[in-house]
């Protein structure tokens, strides 16, 4: 049986070019190559690794800040809340850590009812972060439009309500 295997294996590596088909012994020179290739893949997947890590680390850190950011609102307003929106550019880039969360103030399906927006940022302690201020907006807006903003308090407000 390995008789009739043996050419048949043979014919299959015979229809690959020279370069590609196996060989009974090693070119002159090319195990320098093959270490220079392992190092550099070696190379290439301690990067991939480092950066995963990275980013796994940093989404961790993003969603504990995020948590704690619905426990303010929560202990803030009184509710309990689940489908709160969270806005992490409104204030900045996505670096700054300062995010807007806003939540209706009475009961019903999200952004039909007048909501609080809360404008969050600074360490997370006791599983909570500093309110800086905030606004409300009127019922079914869609999007937290400057011109749709009342009622603005804290230092956070100045600026970014009208007038």
């Amino acid at each position: 049986m390995s008789d009739s295997a043996t050419p048949a294996g043979r014919e299959s590596w015979e229809r690959l070019p020279a370069r590609l088909r196996p060989r009974a012994i090693e070119l002159p020179g090319a195990g320098r190559m093959r270490l220079i290739e392992t190092t550099l893949l070696v190379l290439v997947g301690v990067l991939l690794a480092t950066a995963t890590l990275n980013d796994v680390v940093r989404q961790t850190h993003v969603n504990g800040r995020l948590i704690a950011d619905m426990r303010t609102w929560r202990a803030y307003t009184g509710h309990d809340y689940h489908n709160l929106s969270i806005e992490q550019e409104l204030l900045g880039p996505t670096s700054s850590q300062r995010e807007v969360i806003c939540g209706n103030m009475s009961p019903g399906p999200p952004k039909t009812r007048i909501q609080l927006c809360l404008a969050i940022w600074g360490p997370v302690v006791d599983g909570r972060r500093a309110v800086h201020g905030g606004w409300y907006l009127r019922a079914k807006a869609e999007d937290d439009v400057r011109g749709l903003r009342y009622g603005c308090f804290g230092p956070a407000s100045r600026g970014i309500c009208p007038r």
